[in-house]
């Protein structure tokens, strides 16, 4: 789902490994400033460019990190297999500004929180590469800031290649692919369409659990000195066969977002942790 990953994206290029084994940070905080061109949900008819101004923290630690695959609580790991607890969040948009769900609620900020296990499934020490395949499965929340509430399962399993020192040393690029199934509440969120907001040409409409689509998600960080790096990625996402193309809130079997963006390092600890380039940590 396009919002649910936004924000691990867009994580500096000083997470990403080094050559060799270093002593790094243990714990970095900065800013990131940039821009990015989103659909307004899954399957939307229209995007938006959003200026972005976010926070970062990068921790190195052996059982809690947080770095480009978002923050994660490590349950168990050994040279090619990792046992995760992820947490992950995503932007909401306002309802006035998509025509398909003019009068409908907005579509507040989201929160994931859930279980992941990854393996890897092959990996070229020398040139920096590996293939990792991952299985998330994470339950959803959304907030307007002043409650709480849960809407759901989202299940995204995904074959990775990652390549470190692409172009120039410290770069790290990612492109993944793999499915995306939603519980029948999540997908209520992004497709339901109630009896009191039904208008011609928008019925009501009760959506079901299933298959939401195919991702294919890409991204590459490059660190311009220790702490400056530049960010840049994006998603292509097919809806083809999707199990809820008959809501009235399902516009486009094809969405694209981009995302690009500068972050600096405004904080970096006196105490360091070792990194190893093999491990892609």
């Amino acid at each position: 789902m396009k919002r649910l990953l936004l924000l691990p994206l867009m994580l500096p290029a000083a997470a990403a490994a080094q050559p060799g084994t270093q002593q790094r940070p243990l714990l970095e905080m900065g800013v990131f400033g940039g821009a990015a061109l989103l659909p307004d949900y899954p399957a939307a008819g229209q995007s938006h460019v959003r200026g972005l101004v976010l926070p970062w923290v990068i921790y190195r630690g052996e059982l809690l990190r947080s770095d480009d695959r978002g923050v994660r609580g490590r349950v168990y790991r050994n040279r090619d297999l990792e046992l995760t607890l992820n947490f992950n969040g995503a932007l909401g948009i306002h309802s006035r500004d998509n025509r398909a769900r003019e009068g409908m609620p907005n579509l507040d900020y989201l929160g994931e929180i859930g279980p992941s296990l990854r393996w890897v499934a092959w990996q070229d020490p020398a040139r920096r590469s590996r293939v990792t395949l991952e299985a998330p499965l994470r339950g959803v929340f959304s907030t307007d800031f002043s409650s709480v509430r849960f809407r759901g399962f989202v299940v995204a399993p995904e074959v990775a290649y990652e390549r470190g020192d692409l172009l120039r040393p410290g770069a790290r690029a990612r492109i993944g692919i793999g499915p995306v199934f939603a519980s029948g509440r999540l997908m209520d969120y992004f497709y339901r369409v109630e009896g009191q907001y039904a208008r011609p040409g928008r019925p009501a409409y009760d959506a079901s659990g299933g298959y939401l689509g195919l991702r294919m998600q890409f991204s590459y960080r490059v660190p311009v000195t220790e702490r400056l790096s530049l960010t840049a990625g994006g998603r292509l996402e097919n809806f083809s066969g999707a199990t809820n193309a008959g809501s009235p809130l399902f516009k486009s079997e094809f969405n694209a977002s981009l995302v690009g963006g500068v972050s600096f390092a405004l904080y970096r600890s006196a105490a360091m942790t070792a990194s190893t380039a093999e491990a892609f940590d």
